[in-house]
């Protein structure tokens, strides 16, 4: 049995500006990793660095434009390297929904809790990004 993270936004803006914070590495560093490269296409590898110690890879598995982007770890920690994380967005009036994935965790654990704190945390930095402009600087970042 595995297990999941999952959380729905709303965000006050547009699918350009919601799809690029999420697959665009130039605007991915103003909300998760401190450093970051990647091409949203599929089969494409991401890094995603947070520090020398996390310096973390994933594929691209599937993508549309203004729509969604999916990652697969390849080189991560244990227990995060059997996971698949995503972005799926959807309009809702003015507002883009954007729904959040993380899932194929082999263990509800310590990590795993406290991963799922920290991407609730990330996503309230993502939408402060794209609504207000506002970029916390890694270090203040769960």
């Amino acid at each position: 049995m595995s297990h999941s993270i999952y959380f729905n936004l709303m965000i006050n803006s547009d699918k350009v500006s919601v799809y690029s914070a999420v697959s665009e590495p130039e605007h991915l560093i103003n909300w998760w990793p401190l450093k970051c490269t990647g091409i949203p296409k599929k089969g494409e590898t991401y890094n995603f660095n947070f520090t020398d110690e996390y310096d973390w890879y994933a594929e691209v598995k599937s993508v549309k434009q203004q729509k969604h982007i999916h990652y697969k770890m390849t080189k991560s920690d244990v227990d995060w390297n059997s996971t698949t994380f995503g972005f799926d967005l959807e309009e809702k009036g003015n507002d883009i929904c954007l729904k959040f994935f993380h899932k194929g965790w082999p263990k509800c654990n310590t990590h795993f809790k406290h991963s799922s704190y920290c991407w609730a945390m990330l996503l309230k930095g993502l939408k402060d990004y794209v609504e207000k402009g506002i970029i916390v600087p890694f270090k203040d970042r769960e």
